[in-house]
C-alpha cells in the first residue's frame, strides 16, 4: 500500500491525475503547468488571484517556479510501476489478490470491486464516483465532507458546510454536474475550434507537399536552364569585354594611323616647300615660268578641312563614347536574356483564333498548327479574317506583363511571325504582320531572316541555328523580343515603343506549315 500512498501525494489535485510538468505557487502549493493555468486564466479580470487550495490570495497573477525536485520523484516513480498499476485501482476488501475496482466511496474512503459494490451501503452519505486512489483530494479540506459544489465566485469546489456556515456563505454555487457540463461545453466549443484549425493545417500541409512535389519535379529542369543561362552569360560578358577591349586598343590605332597619314602630308608640304624655295632662289626667269606642275605646288587647301574634322574628333573624343555604347548596347542585351529565363509561372496555352485565319490557311484541331492549303478553306466570312495574305492571330491578347511564346518554324521556309494590335487592317498591302505601325515581326524569305516594324526591315546578320523561335513581351516596359532557341539561346532583336492597345500573337505562313509550342507569363 506504500506503493498507493506515494501514488496519491503524487497527484495533482486539479486534474486528480499524477503531476505533469509540476509548478509551485508562492504559498507551497503543486499543480500541473496547464491546470494551474487554466485555474489562474478563469481568475483574470475577478480582482486577484487565489490558490485553489489554500485560498491564499495575491493582487497580481502568481509567477509558476517549476518544481524541479517533485519532476524527478514523479518520473522515477512511474518508471518503477508496473503497467497494470500504472493505471489500475484495487478493491480495497479483497487483500489475497488485486481485484481491479469498479467504483470508489468517498464516505468510506475504499475501492470496491462488483462484489462489495452490492452489498455496500446505499445510502445517501455514500459518494460512489469512478475508481480513485486520491480519495482526501475529493474532501473539503476544512470540513472533510465530499466536495458536491462549485463556487462560482472564488472558482474552487466546496462541501455543503462551506456553503452554509463556511467563507463561502452566500456565494453563487452550481452542482459539480453542472459546473462539469458548463466546462464541458466550453471545452466543445474549443474543441471543435481546434478540429476546424486542424482541418486546415492539414489542407494546409497537403497543398504546401502537392507544391512541393512540383517543385522537386520543376528542380531538375530549371537547374539546368540556370546553368545554361550562367554559362551562356558568361560566355557573352567575356565577348563584350574583348569587343570593349577591341574598341579601346582601336582607338589608339586609329589614332597611329591618323598620325602616319599626317606625317605623310607633312613630309609632302616640305618636299613642296623646299622645291618652291629653289624656285625664289632662281635667277632665270624663263626657267621658273617652264616649271611644270606649279598648280599642284600652290594648291595648299586640299584636304585640309577633312584633316581639321578628324583631328577634332580625335582630339575631344577620347574614346569614352564608344566604349560607353558598346557597353550599354551589350549588357542591355544581357539584361533582356536574363529576364527571359525568370519566368516563374505557367499561363494559359496560345490557341489561334480561326475567325481571322485566312482562307488559304488551315488550323488544326487542337488550334496550334497552321498550314498553307491549296484548297480555299471556305471559313465564314468575318470582319475580322485576313483577306489578302495567309495569316492568323491568336484569340487571347495580352494587355499587362511579361509573357513569351514559342513556334516551331521547321516546316516552312517562307513565314512571318510576331506581335499584333487587334485594330491591324485585314486587307491590303499594310494588312502583312510588320508592314505598318500596329505589328512587330520576324520573318523569312529566300532564305533570308529579317525583322520588320512599319515596312522597314532590318537584315539579321546570321540565320536561325535552330527551327525554334521565341517571342518575348514586356508590356509595362514597351519590349517585343525575338530569339533562336539554339544552345545556347540567341538574342535576335528588340524593338521597343508604348504600347496603346492589347496585342495578340500572328503567325504567316506562305508554304508549309508552323505550329506554336507553348507560353508562360511571369507573374
Amino acid at each position: 500500500m506504500a506503493s498507493a500512498d506515494l501514488r496519491a501525494e503524487l497527484k495533482c489535485s486539479f486534474c486528480l491525475n499524477i503531476y505533469n510538468d509540476p509548478v509551485n505557487l508562492r504559498c507551497g502549493h503543486n499543480f500541473c503547468r496547464v491546470c494551474i493555468d487554466r485555474v489562474l486564466d478563469t481568475q483574470e479580470g475577478s480582482g486577484g488571484y487565489s490558490c485553489p487550495e489554500c485560498r491564499e490570495k495575491s493582487q497580481d497573477r502568481p509567477a509558476l517556479k517549476r518544481n524541479i525536485t517533485l519532476r524527478n520523484i514523479v518520473e522515477n516513480f512511474l518508471s518503477t510501476q508496473p503497467d497494470r498499476e500504472e493505471s489500475g485501482v484495487f478493491c480495497t476488501y479483497c487483500v489475497d489478490s488485486l481485484v481491479p475496482a469498479v467504483r470508489s466511496c468517498l464516505h468510506c474512503e475504499v475501492s470496491l470491486c462488483d462484489k462489495h459494490l452490492r452489498v455496500h451501503k446505499k445510502s445517501p452519505e455514500h459518494v460512489v464516483c469512478d475508481p480513485t486512489l486520491s480519495m482526501e483530494s475529493r474532501k473539503c479540506s476544512v470540513h472533510k465532507e465530499v466536495l458536491k459544489y462549485f463556487c462560482s465566485k472564488d472558482h474552487t469546489y466546496v462541501c455543503v458546510s462551506c456553503c452554509l456556515i463556511g467563507e463561502h456563505k452566500g456565494h453563487e454555487m452550481e452542482s459539480l454536474d453542472e459546473a462539469s457540463e458548463k466546462k464541458k461545453e466550453t471545452l466543445r466549443n474549443v474543441l471543435q475550434k481546434l478540429l476546424t484549425k486542424r482541418e486546415e493545417m492539414e489542407e494546409r500541409v497537403q497543398s504546401l507537399q502537392e507544391h512541393r512535389r512540383k517543385v522537386e519535379e520543376e528542380a531538375p529542369g530549371d537547374t539546368e536552364r540556370v546553368t545554361a543561362l550562367f554559362r551562356d552569360l558568361r560566355r557573352r560578358l567575356e565577348d563584350l569585354e574583348k569587343r570593349v577591349l577591341r574598341e579601346i586598343s582601336g582607338r589608339a590605332e586609329r589614332i597611329s594611323i591618323s598620325i602616319r597619314d599626317l606625317e605623310i602630308k607633312k613630309e609632302e608640304l616640305s618636299r613642296k616647300i623646299r622645291h618652291i624655295e629653289e624656285l625664289c632662289n632662281m635667277t632665270d626667269p624663263l626657267t621658273v615660268l617652264q616649271e611644270s606642275d606649279t598648280g599642284d605646288l600652290c594648291d595648299t587647301e586640299d584636304g585640309d578641312n577633312e584633316d581639321r574634322e578628324r583631328h577634332e574628333e580625335l582630339l575631344h573624343d577620347g574614346g569614352r563614347l564608344d566604349v560607353a555604347g558598346v557597353l550599354h548596347t551589350g549588357l542591355s542585351d544581357i539584361i533582356t536574356e536574363v529576364n527571359v529565363y525568370s519566368y516563374i509561372q505557367g499561363a494559359a496555352d496560345i490557341l489561334l483564333d480561326v475567325n481571322t485565319a485566312h482562307n488559304d490557311l488551315q488550323i488544326s484541331d487542337d488550334r496550334k498548327t497552321v498550314s498553307r492549303s491549296d484548297r480555299n478553306q471556305n471559313h465564314p466570312e468575318t470582319p475580322e479574317r485576313f483577306q489578302n495574305y495567309p495569316q492568323v492571330l491568336s484569340s487571347r491578347s495580352f494587355s499587362s506583363g511579361r509573357h513569351y511564346w514559342e513556334v516551331d518554324v521547321g516546316g516552312s521556309d517562307r513565314w512571318r511571325v510576331g506581335m499584333c494590335y487587334p485594330s491591324i487592317d485585314r486587307r491590303g498591302l499594310q494588312s502583312r504582320i510588320g508592314s505598318n505601325k500596329k505589328s512587330w515581326g520576324l520573318y523569312r524569305n529566300c532564305n533570308q531572316y529579317l525583322v520588320i516594324h512599319d515596312s522597314k526591315s532590318i537584315p539579321l546578320p546570321t540565320n536561325l541555328s535552330s527551327n525554334r523561335v521565341r517571342i518575348y513581351l514586356d508590356y509595362e516596359a514597351g519590349r517585343i523580343s525575338f530569339y533562336d532557341l539554339c544552345d545556347p539561346i540567341r538574342h535576335l532583336h528588340t524593338f521597343t515603343t508604348t504600347f496603346t492597345e492589347p496585342l495578340h500573337a500572328g503567325l504567316g505562313v506562305w508554304g508549309g506549315c508552323i505550329k506554336i509550342c507553348g507560353g508562360k507569363r511571369e507573374m
